[in-house]
């Protein structure tokens, strides 16, 4: 998933001269170079290839006769909105119907964005404790430091207001950077090159956590717009979820490749995340389970996945030794080391493949 490949141009079919001089202004303030064709019929070789297209109000209806086959990202342009723009839009399939000059912001940020989209589609893990203390912020720094070191463009968001801030786990309270409060009136499409410039830097790690503030909570609109932005720029961002699921975990849930619950290996644990796990399971299209050692009484995680109807994604032993680690400040796993490095090596090599195959 970190191969790169060099992105393609945006491709512009538009035959409306001053059109097409806004929109090359706005391709240059985004720092992009476009591919320039008049009419509809000269862009079948670039349609299905190139990584946006926009096509201009003149030639909407062109298109449209054409028969041009369905694709992701079209934008429909034009200096002038009326019912059959919005109609041809609709019949192209187009994301948006952009128009100028109110859309000036929004097309120079879509257009930027293309500098940025991942080579294939990113994966979102959400990662929730089936009780408090299940080590599930310790698992989703664990991911996301893995991740990182497995050549994949990482970010993690701490989506737990009540945690303690996943920023003390990696012993990076003090990093600068923005956090939550600042990004709370987030809303619509944002720039990820901006926003990962703009957040705290921990072991070359992107992440935003809490500051140590009053505020408890973010909206669903920000928590979209950061995990949209993350996802246009990341290959795998992870999400630390609180067990109560608010509005803007169930919207972090929603967008999910899959959530992980974490789940101690002892009988109490085992009834609270049965609870958990029904709250997640009405949001994520795919849950699976991680029991964490010791087991006082022997019980199995085979045993645990079968009572919670869940699939077993992995167990993993106690480390005796993270404990004074996480108080130091000194958190180091994601480099093989251990059975919770191990397993997010594995999880995540194989939730690729997954991704990939699907």
């Amino acid at each position: 998933m970190s191969e790169r490949t060099e992105t393609g141009r945006p491709l512009l079919i538009c035959d409306d001269q001053p059109l097409v001089d806004e929109l090359l202004r706005l391709a240059a303030a985004a720092g992009v170079s476009v591919e320039l064709a008049a009419a509809p019929g000269d862009a079948r070789a670039s349609w299905r290839t190139a990584p946006l297209v926009l096509v201009g109000g003149d030639v909407v209806a062109d298109a449209v006769r054409l028969g041009l086959p369905p694709r992701r990202g079209v934008v429909v342009v034009s200096h002038t909105a009326d019912t059959a723009l919005f109609q041809g839009g609709m019949s192209l399939q187009a994301e948006q119907v952009s128009v100028l000059p109110e859309g000036e912001a929004w097309l120079i940020g879509r257009l930027a964005d293309v500098l940025e989209e991942p080579h294939g589609e990113s994966v979102l893990v959400c990662v929730v404790g089936g009780r408090g203390g299940a080590g599930a912020s310790t698992t989703a720094a664990a991911l996301a430091l893995t991740a990182m070191r497995m050549g994949m463009r990482s970010f993690l968001v701490d989506g737990d207001p009540l945690g303690g801030g996943i920023d003390l786990v990696l012993g990076g309270e003090d990093t600068d950077g923005l956090r939550w409060p600042d990004l709370v009136q987030t809303r619509g499409r944002v720039s990820g090159s901006a926003l990962r410039a703009a957040l705290p830097r921990i072991d070359e790690l992107h992440v935003l956590s809490w500051d140590r503030g009053d505020r408890l909570d973010v909206p669903p609109e920000a928590m979209r717009a950061v995990l949209a932005a993350g996802s246009r720029c990341s290959d795998v961002v992870v999400a630390d979820l609180p067990r109560r699921i608010d509005d803007a975990a169930a919207e972090a849930l929603t967008g999910s490749t899959t959530a992980l619950l974490v789940v101690p290996a002892e009988v109490r644990a085992v009834a609270s995340a049965a609870r958990v796990a029904r709250a997640v399971r009405a949001h994520a299209a795919d849950v699976r389970l991680l029991v964490r050692g010791p087991a006082p009484t022997g019980l199995t995680a085979e045993t645990i996945a079968s009572s919670l109807d869940l699939p077993l994604a992995g167990d993993v032993a106690a480390d005796h030794g993270l404990p004074v680690a996480l108080d130091r400040g000194e958190f180091a796993l994601g480099r093989g080391r251990g059975g919770l490095g191990r397993f997010c090596k594995e999880f995540l090599a194989r939730l690729v493949d997954e991704r990939r195959a699907a």
